[in-house]
């Protein structure tokens, strides 16, 4: 064995780096069988109701059309797990952007015409898509995303906060916000001799292939999905999507390949989204800020399609001492489309709130916000009492502080200014749950010294392939350029999806474990490898069927510094720093870029994305970039990324722990903090966007 290994911990390049550079990487609507077709699909014009009937014969006359399918027409479905997949099955309208049908055509212009020529009757009724604190239809749902207890208490909560010398009674409200990957949604689908190929843009093939062998009755064997490079997805492409059910559907009534790219202002109503939460928090502490009680109460909206409550309430459970505690969620399910994961669900909504309470409290009880922290540090997890595997918030409080300069803080507000500019900075915590899921993988050894692995991990651009090869070479003891890596395919070793920041854990463990059992395999033969090489199979389902009994979290603190234009209302951003505990990180280059694209979603959550529902109208009004406002390269300061030295013997073989979501979870919370600080204005609605920021400048003034 070689022992020039580039062991984990440096920062290798990404492997598929050069591919998408030069364009050689081919994404899901990129692949063109020949014979391919495109597709469109129609969304529903109205916010609830029926269809009365659908004329197609215009758009079937137009040239170069194959087909229209409508719910008359279209193949029966087994009824799906999740229902916002059973496209075009009958009649019903559940909101505006359902779509009630789909136009083929030999190119992705006539589909289109096709598309705007079909002609949908509706019998409209009235609908309801407005979210209230005092809606009639709210209620507690038997648990929030995740499988967690949508409430919890411990103590006595009422009795503690009414006799609290300080007393923070607060609620934040944030609107929609949409995932909006780079690449929109796609499948490529060609049912050939009985095998049914997609191409499909999605953080998990498996799962795509056994929802549609499901759905349409095939054996899993007769399906291939590829997601072999996916442009992002931020929780949007976690669970298959109604796409590719319709590019399925479409090859199999034509017999032709199918292409299908949504447009992307289809995309906030059909891919799913965050959901706007109404969200109290109530802290009540001494003096000295130490917490004696805690509530986090929050109220989301769903569909009417699929339950999805956003577990938003659950970061308040395990991130501050306190003995009298109470957290819940209530729902009501409006006629608006369906929310789903975005990247972070639950800790991201929710931290913002009970990280902008704690500054509250700090202002209120004249604790510096780090120290207030710190001084709320459980021993234990204070939801389960479990210790810890490792927590390291206080490590990176700390550090933080003293690379951002916080000691040089003046704690007044509205102090500092630059002619008509007011500078503040703010911090905040961060957390994450540590996730691991079972994974399958293959190992192959062969004559010329070269190592194939297998395991359908995707790569989501979070750099997997660059990590597992890595894990790979460190398992071998061999060099990294020995090892090749395959993944984004449903015909390799079942792997679990690219979500919850559990990709690498999940995948990696698998992939440690074949390569250390080749190595043994390896050791105990005599002579030269056989001329086929040798192969190892293994999965991790007995390692991971059950969790240690500890409380496993990542952590971070966040940094910011602000500019707020008293003129214009403008906030911008001067300064950003992240310090994370998670764990081992296996790659500084690719960790630094997820902390770094974590803390740039968080900016725009903070300043420019926000999405309104239009009430009469019963959709989101800004439905493409040029409304929603992601950030642009001139919003984003110069960002630092940090980490600190943590090991953690109760994780997986490589000690790692997430790093895709923590960076965004934060953000938002330190810099309204900053604003604050600049200030001395409290905003509690997100996006903090000029207007809003100087209508409460202009209300203070």
């Amino acid at each position: 064995m070689s022992h020039s290994i580039p062991p984990l911990g440096t920062p290798a390049v990404r492997r598929e780096g050069r591919d998408k550079v030069i364009g050689a990487a081919r994404y899901a609507a990129e692949h063109t069988p020949p014979g391919c077709t495109y597709a469109w699909p129609v969304p529903a014009t109205v916010a609830r109701g029926s269809i009365v009937a659908i004329h197609t014969a215009e758009a079937l006359a137009l040239p170069g059309v194959l087909a229209v399918l409508t719910h008359e027409s279209a193949p029966r479905l087994e009824k799906p797990d999740d229902a916002t997949l059973a496209v075009l099955q009958d009649a019903h309208v559940p909101h505006r952007g359902w779509y009630v049908a789909l136009a083929v055509a030999e190119t992705i212009e006539a589909a289109r015409a096709a598309a705007d020529a079909v002609r949908v009757e509706y019998s409209p009724v009235p609908h309801d898509a407005v979210l209230t604190t005092d809606h009639h239809g709210l209620y507690i749902p038997e648990t929030a995303n995740g499988g967690e207890p949508a409430t919890s208490e411990r103590g006595d909560f009422d009795t503690s906060f009414g006799a609290a010398q300080v007393r923070v009674d607060v609620t934040y409200t944030m609107s929609a916000l949409h995932n909006h990957p780079m690449e929109p949604h796609a499948s490529t689908a060609d049912w050939q001799d009985g095998h049914l190929t997609v191409h499909d843009s999605s953080q998990g093939s498996s799962t795509v292939r056994d929802t549609l062998a499901a759905m349409f009755t095939l054996d899993p064997d007769q399906i291939t999905v590829y997601s072999e490079h996916v442009g992002g997805g931020f929780g949007s492409k976690g669970t298959p999507r109604p796409h590719v059910v319709l590019a399925t559907m479409a090859t199999l009534n034509t017999g032709r390949p199918v292409k299908l790219s949504l447009p992307r202002h289809h995309l906030p109503t059909v891919v799913g989204h965050r959901a706007p939460t109404i969200q109290r928090v109530r802290l009540g502490s001494g003096q000295d800020g130490v917490i004696a009680a805690l509530a986090h109460d929050v109220i989301t909206q769903t569909s009417t399609v699929k339950e999805f409550v956003e577990q938003a309430a659950v970061p308040a459970r395990i991130m501050y001492a306190s003995p009298n505690s109470r957290t819940s969620h209530r729902v009501t399910a409006l006629d608006v489309p369906t929310p789903s994961w975005m990247r972070g669900p639950g800790e991201t909504p929710g931290m913002y709130a009970l990280e902008s309470a704690m500054d509250e409290l700090a202002v209120a009880a004249g604790v510096d916000p780090v120290e207030l922290r710190l001084r709320n540090e459980p021993s234990i997890d204070p939801d389960t009492g479990q210790p810890f595997s490792s927590r390291g918030l206080v490590a990176c409080l700390q550090e933080g502080a003293v690379r951002f300069g916080w000691a040089r803080r003046d704690p007044r507000p509205g102090i500092r200014r630059e002619g008509d500019l007011l500078l503040g900075t703010g911090v905040a915590s961060a957390t994450y749950p540590v996730l691991v899921s079972a994974a399958g993988s293959t190992a192959h050894a062969a004559p010329d010294g070269s190592y194939r692995i297998r395991v359908n991990a995707t790569d989501i651009g979070t750099g997997a392939r660059t990590v597992l090869a890595q894990i790979a070479a460190a398992a071998l003891e061999v060099p990294l350029e020995a090892v090749t890596i395959e993944v984004g395919s449903s015909d390799l070793p079942t792997a679990p999806l690219a979500g919850g920041s559990s990709g690498t854990a999940s995948w990696g463990w698998a992939v440690h474990k074949a390569c250390r059992t080749l190595v043994d395999q390896l050791r105990e033969l005599t002579g030269e490898l056989p001329a086929a090489g040798v192969t190892v199979r293994v999965d991790t389902e007995q390692e991971t069927e059950t969790e240690p009994p500890y409380a496993r979290h990542a952590f971070g603190a966040h940094f910011a510094e602000v500019q707020v234009d008293t003129m214009s209302g403008e906030v911008r951003v001067r300064r950003l720093l992240g310090v994370y505990a998670a764990g081992r990180i296996l790659n500084p280059r690719t960790a630094r870029s997820q902390f770094i694209g974590g803390m740039t979603m968080g900016l725009g959550m903070a300043l420019t994305e926000g999405s309104t529902l239009d009430p009469l109208f019963g959709d989101f009004a800004e439905n493409d970039l040029a409304s929603y406002h992601v950030p642009a390269c001139a919003d984003v300061p110069a960002i630092e990324a940090h980490w600190i030295e943590e090991e953690d013997e109760h994780l997986n073989p490589m000690g790692s722990k997430g790093i895709g979501e923590i960076g965004t979870v934060g953000t938002a919370a330190a810099i309204g903090n900053a604003v604050h600080h600049a200030t001395g204005i409290r905003l509690r609605e997100l996006p903090m966007t000029p207007d809003r920021v100087l209508r409460q400048l202009l209300g203070a003034g």
